[in-house]
Order: structure tokens, then C-alpha cells, then sequence
């Protein structure tokens, strides 16, 4: 399975969404039909990829020598580059892209002109060149916290995470635990260790702080579980925190003092993903994710919206009442698939002979 460009969360957020099985299930449905819908309008995919792939030297059409073009297999870092049993070091071919910007994607490899390297050292042309690369649009990663207990290869598919990872990352996410990659695909709530102090909380909404024994054991943005009642935490002062009050569609009510404070840290994940290989990660370890480009993220959660909102009225919305009735046209999701198009879609195609 592949990560997503946004996430569940964010979904449910914008939709405010009650908490259940069903709608979880219709959000994540949605969210991996908008993914690809991404990928057919820009004709790339963003998310970082660990992979060796071959290329046959020379190529059926055109050729300059010393260029190899990768099409659609744009690279964001490369590894290892071989021509039949040869390896090219690092310091004899330079990444390009057309527009000769120093920055991934990149879309060709070219050897140095000035060294001895040359393509074409296997018995045949077929899959003469083998690249192990960082496949993909860009590796741009946001620090989101650490792992709170050790993590082995055979230990299941479980994180447990600190407040701020709890508060970065959400279902469909892509995190790298040293050199691993991880798919966030479910989480559940676990026991902070701290209660509800002072004089508890009463059912009003206008009630939004919640006193703890330590308030660094929180992030700005988690979302924490008290009785039955979610609420968002928005902002810590010392061991006071101030949240939004019925929460991710749960209900108010009041809670005692000493009442359990639990924060949803367990999370289920895919190991080893996109190429990277399982591995033992210690308590303390910090957790980075993978952020998708601003224009893609924010096409990602409107494709999902639109599925959700058309799939709930049968695809049948409308605007307006009476005379004034009228089918919706997703103008401003039509604008801003051609801005993203514009901004981030692959224009140059490969073409067939």
C-alpha cells in the first residue's frame, strides 16, 4: 500500500465527522481514489521510493551517449549507478533536470565528459544500466517527535509515540524512523500516566482548561481522550491545557478530578515501506515525516471532500432552492487541478514508436 497526500484526520476535520468504524472506512476509500487522482493529473508520483530499476543501453529511439533520460523515474538522490558489471562512482556523472534547477526532481543522468565512464558494459543492450536511487518528486521532512519504546523487527506492527508525533502524524502519513519508512495506518488510544487536576472540568463549553500534573507531556494540536469526551488540545500553558471541548464529534460532559488522561500514541503501521527494509529502532528514536508538496496536499484533501460530499447526496448536489435550484460545478476544485497541473504536473511525456 502507498501513503496518501493527506490524511484521515485533516478528512474529518474539515468534514467534522463523528468518530466511527463507517466513516473511517468511506474517508480512507476516498482518500485512496484522490491520491490517484493526483497521480493521473500530474503524471508523477511525489512520495520517496527506495528501488534499483534497469534501463536498456542504448534505447531503441534517440541517443546521446554519455545521457540517460529516466522518463517518469525521476530521482531524488542516486546510490548506485552500474553499466553491465562496471560501477560509475559518484564523482563521474551529475544529476540534470531540464530546467537545469540544482534540486530533485531529477530527470537524467549524465556522465561526466571529462572522465573515463561510459554506458553500455553489458553483454547485451537489455537492462545494460541498473540505478539504486531514491525514486520520486522531492524528500521533504518535518521532525515530528521520537519513538517511546524500543522497536524491533519482530515486534508487530505497533509504534508507541511521544505528544508531538501524536499531534504530527495521522492515518496515512509517511514517517522514517532512521533509515526505515513507515505507513501510518490506524492508531488507538493509550494512558498518558497524568489525571485530571484542580477542580475538574464541568459540561460547558466555555470550560477549556484542563489542569495536569505535567503539561510537557502534551503537544499544541493532540488530540486527547477524557471519560468519553475527545477534546483538541490548542495551546499549553505550564500543566494547564487549553482544548476545544467536544471533540472529533464526541459529546461534552463533565469529568472528576482524577479522571484518566489518554492520547491516541499507539500507532499501527506498515513496516519496511516503499523499498526500505524492517528494523530495530531504540526508545528515544526521533520520528521524521514525509510532507507532500502544499499544492498537492491541498488538491489530495479536495478530491477526498468532493468523493465524500457527492458519494453522501447520491451524486446529486445542488445549490439553491426553487427556480434558483442548480447543479454544483466544482469550479473552484476545477481551478485548483489546474493549478496544481501547472505548478507541479510532468508535461513532457515519453512517447511510443
Amino acid at each position: 500500500m502507498t501513503p496518501w497526500y493527506t490524511t484521515r484526520e485533516e478528512i474529518k476535520a474539515e468534514l467534522d465527522l463523528k468518530e466511527t468504524a463507517r466513516s473511517n472506512a468511506r474517508i480512507d476509500r476516498a482518500l485512496a481514489d484522490a491520491t490517484e487522482a493526483v497521480h493521473g493529473l500530474t503524471h508523477r508520483v511525489f512520495y520517496p521510493t527506495l528501488a534499483t530499476r534497469r534501463f536498456d543501453w542504448p534505447p531503441r529511439t534517440g541517443m546521446t551517449p554519455w545521457i540517460l533520460r529516466l522518463g517518469s523515474n525521476e530521482v531524488i538522490s542516486v546510490t548506485r549507478l552500474t553499466s553491465g558489471t562496471i560501477e560509475i562512482p559518484t564523482d563521474q556523472y551529475l544529476l540534470r533536470r531540464a530546467d537545469d534547477l540544482d534540486q530533485p526532481p531529477y530527470t537524467r543522468i549524465e556522465l561526466d565528459m571529462d572522465s573515463s565512464a561510459s554506458f553500455g558494459h553489458g553483454t547485451t543492450y537489455q537492462e545494460d544500466i541498473a540505478v539504486t536511487a531514491l525514486f520520486g518528486y522531492r524528500n521533504d521532512e518535518t521532525a515530528a517527535g521520537t519513538l517511546t519504546a524500543p522497536l524491533g523487527t519482530t515486534t508487530g506492527t505497533f509504534l508507541t509515540v511521544d505528544a508531538a508525533t501524536s499531534a504530527a502524524v495521522g492515518i496515512g502519513s509517511l514517517l522514517r524512523i532512521d533509515s526505515e519508512r513507515i505507513i501510518v495506518r490506524d492508531r488507538a488510544q493509550t494512558d498518558t500516566g497524568q489525571t485530571v487536576a484542580g477542580s475538574g472540568l464541568t459540561n460547558q463549553n466555555n470550560n477549556v482548561t484542563v489542569t495536569v500534573q505535567n503539561g510537557a507531556g502534551f503537544a499544541a494540536g493532540e488530540a486527547i481522550l477524557i471519560d468519553g469526551e475527545r477534546m483538541r488540545v490548542d495551546d499549553i500553558a505550564g500543566n494547564t491545557l487549553v482544548v476545544t471541548r467536544a471533540w472529533d464529534g464526541s459529546t461534552i460532559a463533565a469529568h472528576a478530578t482524577g479522571a484518566s488522561v489518554y492520547a491516541p500514541r499507539a500507532l499501527t503501521v506498515e513496516r519496511g515501506a516503499l523499498g526500505t527494509t524492517a528494523a530495530t529502532h531504540a526508545s528515544g528514536a526521533p520520528v521524521a515525516r514525509w510532507d507532500a508538496p502544499g499544492p498537492v496536499r491541498q488538491l489530495c484533501l479536495a478530491e477526498a471532500l468532493v468523493d465524500l460530499l457527492q458519494g453522501r447526496s447520491g451524486y446529486a448536489r445542488t445549490a439553491g432552492a426553487g427556480e434558483n435550484e442548480r447543479e454544483v460545478s466544482g469550479r473552484g476544485l476545477a481551478d485548483l487541478r489546474a493549478r496544481v497541473y501547472a505548478s507541479h504536473g510532468r508535461k513532457a511525456r515519453s512517447t511510443a514508436v
